[in-house]
């Protein structure tokens, strides 16, 4: 599913029309996405965790030289599917 068939999911199970979907679908990854950037994480109860974790410089090698590199530190976004998440999507 990409964005614009969520944004049909939701104009369609809630009544809404699409261009007021859309308003919301972008809403609540904008907000996510804010919360993230100020250094807090997003628990949404049985469904799961939004964070960030930093990772260290490393070095690392260039695939097509062969010759070491060094990779930056960085803060890369992260997502812990819950329990009630978990246990609807096993089989």
């Amino acid at each position: 599913m990409n964005k614009q068939e969520l944004i049909s999911t939701v104009a369609e199970t809630t009544g809404l029309s699409r261009s007021d979907a859309n308003k919301a679908v972008e809403s609540v990854f904008d907000a996510i996405t804010s919360t993230l950037k100020r250094g807090d994480e997003v628990r949404l109860v049985g469904f799961g965790t939004f964070s960030c974790s930093k990772r260290k410089a490393s070095t690392g090698r260039n695939p097509r030289t062969g010759e070491p590199m060094q990779i930056k530190e960085s803060i890369q976004p992260k997502f812990k599917a819950g329990k009630g998440l978990k246990d609807s999507v096993a089989r």
